[in-house]
């Protein structure tokens, strides 16, 4: 038996991270337009060769980008806000990454091809979480005078591209459906869907313009279809699909869906008049049940290998697994495929020489996936790589490493008074206020400062052994006190000690907790050239020492202010690590609940008054079916106050989340019962306090009120514009002062600027306001 394989989409980023270089030596003006455009190319040949060599069937195209598909999809219809100065025709490339990341000049000239422009400049789109993953995409933003024009067809220039090296492919394209219900309404009550008549002609001759030279394919993602979908976008879909059959008909569609079960809309999937549908089997496996229930006359694409994790397949279980499929539809009209793209996992397991020979074996990144592809594709001929896969998985089914039965004793005793503080938030915040002393409007960070190229240098020294432990601590002290002393000097209310000694906020802990494991080169994008190296949680998780209680104690004997305790929430380490497959991430996230707990009381015996918690990942890890919410909403919430309850009502608990549309998981924030959260909102002016104010939130929050993510610095009466929102929506005695996240990736030379500005808005507000924070 011999099934074609296909690929969805490879890794962008190279080896070797050559796509963040090259995008920082750009926007650094250390390099032209030419020498990235060069980097793109090269990194492309060299995808589309790997995967050539590996024997996969069908190869993937126009999976490249220099910052997020979706931008590219945007940026390709014509969908570009008026702001960014576009005028027609071709796109420049600065006028992209304004898109992306902001621009320092004049918006009426971002087009005009260079780099220095003088002015105020555009903040970038809104950026959120690409579906329940950790990579991010630049939200369009559409409204009803909306008209889409194809602007350079991106699509056909990557299939030519692979075609002049001698590689056949499938062009990859962003359904409309998908990408309009991705969209923003520039209109309250707008829906961008509804301008799908306006787009469609745009794909259509797209589409008609790689059948003309050549494609016989085209793979259109449409993952909205494992989402809840209203009457309208199920008829959204049926009308795009058919008009885009009778304009292109001799252009084959594979419709790709992943990260979750089609469920009640395989009817409309099945309708659709295209030649092949891909289906997610590693994240709903039941979908093998529901496809032997139809008789689907087209090609089946079977995600099989796991396009978002990092365990090695078990080979011969998956060919068991769709057997039937095989026995009912027949090898000639099924491929197999991972789940999803491969841009959601490492790229080569063999760069990593520093895993043990064992923990190795159980592991498969991007390139071993492809090889896991190959041989299932014709097992016949893989008998030893299968058998050896089986030996790999009962190897770490029965490790000593993966198990402690301690771990599993003390969250089998987990009760209701450990997920409980001792007071009601009404009698907390009475006892902090005369605890702390703090003015109204008190400003704070959210934690991290610049890490700088003598951070990284130090640290890397370090970790090479060419600077001993006595002087990488020195320097580490030397930078926490200038940190504390810069923050006390421009009047900051609450401080924090920079954490110039995490490398990650979720690394750093993961290094000093049992059943975790690191990698050195296995980066994954997390938006733009932001790479993370997530830690892979292989065993059952403890806290063997104190984590951060040193560090902290040192920054606040510099100053009489309040510094912050600085840790990462339990299931924030889990959403950002790949997580062992052997046990419920429920269980998992009750472990490292457990471990953060035990470190927020050894902070509070040290004497800390304010500990943050972070949560920035929480609403990303909320099922895309709304029927299994609650479920993860509640020992989600669950593992929060597990870790933050162990401490006195003075003790003030700080949460911080990112990216959350709140709306609709308020009641699960407000079981949180953090004192303060801080939240991402300066990007959406505010409208993400709306559901705080309609809720009714009685605790204290944090509103960011500049976009960090963007170089530009915003002057002191944009701030203050946005407090001023944000105090229609909230009472004074609320509101904090902060910027919408850490300040790790900017540089010291944007940020002092911009938290001078925010004091000094937050000292507006004071003028203004009554002297009480009542």
């Amino acid at each position: 038996m011999t099934i074609k394989t296909a690929n969805l989409g490879f890794p962008r980023i190279g080896k070797h991270r050559e796509l963040k270089f090259a995008l920082e030596s750009y926007w650094a003006d250390r390099s032209d337009a030419g020498v990235l455009l060069d980097v793109g190319k090269r990194l492309r040949a060299q995808n589309w060769a790997l995967q050539k060599e590996k024997g996969i069937d069908i190869i993937p195209s126009n999976d490249f980008s220099f910052y997020d598909h979706v931008l590219d999809t945007t940026v390709m219809v014509g969908a570009i806000p008026s702001a960014y100065g576009w005028k027609g025709g071709p796109v420049a490339l600065d006028t992209y990454f304004a898109m992306a990341r902001g621009s320092t000049g004049d918006a009426a000239h971002a087009d005009c091809g260079h780099k220095h422009h003088h002015g105020h400049g555009v903040p970038a789109l809104e950026m959120t979480k690409w579906f329940d993953t950790n990579y991010h995409y630049m939200v369009p933003e559409i409204g009803p005078d909306q008209f889409f024009a194809l602007t350079a067809n991106r699509p056909l220039d990557a299939f030519i591209e692979a075609k002049t090296l001698g590689i056949h492919t499938r062009p990859v394209i962003l359904g409309p459906v998908t990408f309009l219900k991705l969209a923003k309404g520039t209109e309250e009550g707008f829906a961008p869907i509804s301008l799908l008549e306006r787009l469609l002609p745009v794909y259509a001759r797209v589409l008609a313009e790689l059948s003309a030279a050549g494609a016989d394919w085209v793979q259109i993602d449409e993952p909205c279809l494992v989402l809840d979908l209203s009457g309208e976008e199920q008829a959204a879909l049926k009308h795009a699909y058919r008009a885009l059959h009778e304009l292109v008909p001799n252009l084959k569609i594979m419709l790709a869906t992943y990260f979750g079960n089609i469920g009640d809309n395989l009817p409309t999937a099945l309708a659709l008049p295209v030649s092949g549908l891909h289906v997610d089997l590693v994240r709903a496996p039941q979908q093998i049940d529901a496809l032997l229930k139809t008789s689907p006359d087209l090609t089946l694409s079977l995600g099989i290998i796991d396009g978002r994790n990092i365990w090695r397949a078990d080979l011969a279980a998956i060919l068991k697994k769709i057997e039937p499929l095989v026995q009912r539809f027949g090898a000639d009209r099924l491929q197999i495929a991972p789940s999803c793209s491969l841009l959601h996992v490492p790229i080569d397991l063999d760069l990593e020489t520093g895993l043990d020979e064992e923990l190795t074996s159980w592991l498969a990144f991007a390139t071993q996936k492809l090889d896991e592809l190959s041989a299932l594709g014709s097992p016949g001929g893989a008998y030893q790589v299968i058998a050896a896969a089986s030996q790999a998985v009962a190897s770490r089914a029965a490790s000593p490493r993966v198990h402690d039965l301690k771990v599993r004793q003390r969250v089998a005793a987990i009760d209701e008074t450990m997920m409980t503080r001792s007071s009601g938030f009404a009698e907390r915040t009475s006892l902090q206020e005369r605890k702390l002393c703090l003015p109204l409007f008190p400003t704070t960070t959210i934690g991290s400062f610049p890490q700088t190229s003598n951070v990284r240098k130090s640290r890397s020294a370090f970790a090479k052994g060419t600077i001993s432990e006595a002087d990488y601590d020195a320097f580490l002290k030397k930078e926490t006190e200038a940190a504390i002393r810069w923050q006390e000097e421009i009047g900051l209310d609450v401080l924090v000690h920079g954490e110039f000694e995490r490398n990650d906020m979720v690394q750093y802990f993961g290094e000093q907790l049992s059943g975790f494991a690191f990698t050195q080169h296995a980066w994954v994008q997390s938006y733009g050239s932001r790479y993370v190296r997530p830690p892979i949680i292989f065993g059952d998780v403890s806290r063997p020492k104190p984590m951060t209680v040193e560090w902290w104690r040192y920054a606040q004997s510099l100053t009489d202010k309040p510094v912050k305790g600085m840790l990462t929430g339990p299931v924030t380490i889990l959403n950002w690590s790949f997580v062992r497959d052997d046990l419920s991430r429920a269980d998992v996230s009750r472990q490292i609940a457990l471990a953060i707990r035990d470190e927020v009381i050894d902070l509070e015996k040290a004497g800390a008054a304010m500990i943050q918690i972070d949560e920035a990942a929480l609403r990303e890890g909320l099922p895309l079916r709304k029927a299994d919410w609650k479920t993860y909403l509640d020992w989600a919430v669950e593992s929060f106050r597990l870790c933050a309850s162990g401490v006195s009502d003075e003790t003030q608990i700080h949460t911080h989340m990112c990216y959350s549309e709140f709306n609709q998981i308020i009641d699960a924030i407000a079981a949180m019962d953090a004192d303060v959260i801080s939240i991402e909102t300066s990007r959406s002016k505010m409208e993400l306090l709306e559901a705080f104010r309609s809720y009714k939130y009685p605790n204290e929050i944090g509103p960011g009120v500049y976009d960090i993510h963007s170089p530009r610095v915003p002057e002191v009466a944009e701030m203050t514009e946005l407090l001023t929102l944000a105090r229609k929506r909230l009472t004074d005695g609320q509101l904090w002062i902060n910027p919408d996240c850490g300040l790790k990736t900017r540089k010291w030379e944007e940020v002092r600027p911009a938290l001078v500005n925010m004091v000094a808005a937050a000292r507006q507000l004071r003028n203004a306001a009554p002297p009480t924070r009542a």
